[in-house]
């Protein structure tokens, strides 16, 4: 083989691994590939590993649109095998009892609109339900009025319906008071409830101590008749508790006679203002999985202890108990995800609503641009394994990415744009594509007549520039520069970087906002026709123009 045959090929896997990767490889791997092609050349190693440098120095100067285009000229059957569509199906582990199908629920509290954590567990049982077939309850847990947002109520129902999330069912909690305390009257009459009216604190020291308060012993009319008289409203709040008879000496604390009813005067329920007398948490969703005939439960192991307490309730009415999973605890760096914490910053002004960027919430993403068939892949690709686990952004913006880059349009957006004549240039238009690749989509027409926007980053005294799709610059000061031919051959043995720019006095006014803070710039004024759409800032990453007023573009950064 020739050297220049050689060189030919070092430039093509250099070229394909670059394309494939984003980024420019190490000599190392391309020295791998050449080798791995053709292992007669492995005793010219040492010559071949010479040239790599320099190829791969002219495949740094090269943009990513330069680099791709290059490829499908040079092997178009490459670029195809690329392109191909790997159905990667992550599949998650198999149910047991499930072949005749499943009934499973997600039941948040309506305090908020739904963060990333709900998008877990909404994901996960939504997966199972396709899978098998059978109900997905959208089950209301509004027994606790001090935790619902009215707000709320539909809030979530906008969210899963974004999230698609296939809801056959939707039960309110607060529908389902009589429900409760009919059961409540029948675990009395069972033994396993009592109605306690000690001091929470004294209480508390007897359990810690495994020791049973005074009112574990009494009888069941006696139980009966302060059950009956707490429905009539004899007692205040925190004057009775109705308790579930539990192991006094259970290793955990929390599990020991935990409390089941309480009144609660103090805050109105919004749907049920009549309403004093409340079931928690563990009563009503043990009632409620039972009466709704739920076969599997996933959850977060954060309910581990819930599970435990619940168990006792299906052991006192003799039900068989679901199939709980319980998955590890899922950090996400970055982002509030409180809903208290949310609210505070709201109404301090610090987020400017509960689709603000610098929050984990649902309708924070779809701002962004990051897509719903995005979240659920990357929810899948975590699972249900009880491992603690960091969510990782990179493979939620690799799915999202799979998705939004055909369909995005190309263009250029200019931050901290500086006005720059350009001396002794011929004026001429650029011809950029609207998609690499694919001419038929279209291309924008950038006519040069002089000076250009560029990004203040960019400029450097001395400094060649290759204006993308137009021809190569020198700074020669802060708002000026000459001509320096249209050689991309030149451009790329200078190392000069390619560079988005505008003619000036064509762009309008664009502010683009990331997590980082507001980047104010020019972009192309094709973008006035692209609210609530999706495209790619060349050399900057992909965006959702948000909204077009005044003639003005405000983008939401999605990610690279």
């Amino acid at each position: 083989m020739s050297d220049t045959n050689i060189r030919d090929d070092i430039f093509l896997f250099a070229l394909q691994n670059a394309v494939k990767h984003k980024s420019v490889p190490k000599a190392g791997a391309i020295l791998g590939s050449v080798m791995g092609a053709h292992p007669e050349l492995r005793s010219q190693a040492k010559e071949i590993n010479a040239m790599v440098p320099a190829i791969l120095a002219e495949v740094e100067a090269m943009s990513v649109e330069e680099r791709e285009a290059k490829l499908t000229a040079l092997s178009p059957e490459m670029i195809e095998k690329m392109h191909e569509k790997k159905e990667r199906v992550h599949e998650l582990p198999e149910l047991p009892e499930a072949e005749g199908g499943v009934v499973m629920r997600f039941a948040p509290n309506p305090s908020g609109p739904l963060h990333l954590g709900h998008a877990r567990a909404s994901v996960l049982n939504d997966y199972y339900v396709r899978k098998y077939g059978g109900k997905y309850y959208y089950r209301v847990e509004d027994t606790d009025p001090k935790r619902v947002d009215p707000a709320a109520y539909d809030m979530v129902t906008e969210d899963l319906k974004w999230l698609g999330i296939g809801i056959t069912d939707i039960v309110y909690q607060s529908d389902r008071f009589q429900t409760y305390y009919d059961y409540a009257r029948e675990l009395i009459k069972l033994g396993g409830a009592y109605m306690c009216n000690c001091n929470n604190d004294e209480f508390r020291e007897l359990k810690l101590k495994k020791q049973p308060c005074p009112c574990r012993s009494m009888t069941v009319e006696e139980n009966l008749a302060r059950f009956d008289d707490m429905l009539a409203g004899k007692y205040q709040e925190g004057e009775i508790t109705m308790r579930v008879k539990t192991d006094i000496a259970h290793p955990d604390p929390a599990v020991r006679d935990f409390a089941a009813m309480r009144v609660l005067t103090s805050t109105p329920h919004p749907r049920r203002p009549e309403i004093f007398v409340y079931p928690l948490m563990n009563f009503s969703v043990a009632i409620d999985d039972h009466l709704l005939g739920m076969t599997h439960v996933i959850r977060g192991k954060d309910h581990i202890a819930n599970t435990r307490r619940q168990e006792y309730i299906y052991q006192y009415f003799g039900w068989k108990m679901p199939y709980f999973y319980h998955y590890g605890r899922m950090s996400i760096a970055g982002l509030e995800l409180s809903t208290s914490g949310m609210r505070k910053g709201i109404n301090e002004g610090l987020y400017t609503g509960w689709d603000d960027i610098h929050l984990g919430t649902l309708r924070a993403l779809a701002r962004r641009g990051i897509q719903p068939e995005a979240v659920r892949a990357a929810v899948v690709d975590i699972g249900i394994g009880d491992t603690d686990i960091s969510f990782s952004w990179e493979n939620l913006f690799a799915q999202n990415k799979a998705v939004i880059d055909a369909p995005a349009d190309r263009y250029f957006f200019v931050p901290d744009a500086v006005e720059v004549t350009v001396a002794n240039a011929p004026a001429m238009d650029a011809h950029a594509p609207i998609y690499p690749n694919m001419p038929e989509r279209g291309e924008r027409l950038l006519s040069f007549t002089g000076k250009v926007l560029l990004p203040k980053s960019e400029i450097e005294a001395g400094r060649m520039l290759r204006l993308k799709d137009l021809f190569n610059i020198r700074m020669t000061g802060e708002t000026t520069a000459e001509y320096a031919g249209d050689s991309l051959t030149e451009a790329r043995a200078a190392k000069a970087p390619i560079v988005q720019w505008l003619p000036a006095g064509t762009g309008v006014p664009c502010s683009f906002l990331t997590p980082e803070g507001t980047s104010e710039g020019f972009c192309e004024a094709a973008l006035l026709s692209y609210e609530g759409k999706i495209v790619q800032f060349e050399r900057v990453g992909f965006a959702k123009i948000d909204s077009v007023k005044n003639g003005k573009v405000t983008a939401y950064f999605t990610h690279r």
